[in-house]
């Protein structure tokens, strides 16, 4: 195959990954988090530095009780250091919806009410591609800003699709339907 449309398939995958990262964190699905990490990767992810169960671990303590968290990804720079490996740049916005167990441990003073909390930044990650599938080798989290919005939330109608943060979610009922 001509290398550049290897390059532009391996592009391809490598954003899929990085979406599957999102999805697998917002709908708390540690299974599918565990899918886009090799085995023996690294993830600084600022209060916790160290390797995959680890992470789980975190991301199961520190949101996994919280009602809503949603990633949005932004640009997705990908340069080639050789065949299987890449660093990948992609830049990230997260909301997150705190109730009041999980505001201490976001530095935020008890509100008495839900809180909303936005983080921006980038994952700088070395993906590699082993035994045919890329995966994220070491992410180190870049923060760049935070935003913390306190006060009366605007509730979400009822009659709406609601997200799910498990498999009830709309979308794990989509891929069921479509056989995926």
């Amino acid at each position: 195959m001509d290398d550049r449309l290897r390059q532009l398939l391996d592009r391809e995958e490598i954003r899929g990954l990085m979406a599957r990262y999102a999805r697998a964190v917002d709908r708390m699905d540690t299974a599918a988090l565990r899918e886009v990490y090799h085995p023996d990767a690294y993830d600084d992810h600022g209060d916790y530095q160290g390797g995959l169960d680890g992470l789980i671990g975190y991301v199961t303590e520190r949101i996994g009780g919280v009602p809503q968290v949603m990633h949005f990804l932004g640009q997705c720079h990908i340069e080639f250091a050789a065949s299987d490996v890449a660093l990948v740049e992609t830049y990230f916005m997260t909301a997150h919806t705190l109730g009041p167990e999980a505001q201490a441990a976001y530095g935020v003073q008890d509100s008495g009410g839900a809180v909303q909390i936005s983080m921006f930044g980038r994952y700088v990650d070395r993906t590699e591609r082993r035994d045919g599938v890329w995966r994220i080798a070491q992410r180190d989290t870049v923060f760049e800003a935070t935003r913390v919005f306190t006060g009366v939330v605007p509730p979400i109608k009822p009659d709406w699709a609601l997200h799910r943060r498990d498999q009830d979610d709309p979308v794990y009922r989509r891929r069921q339907e479509v056989g995926l």
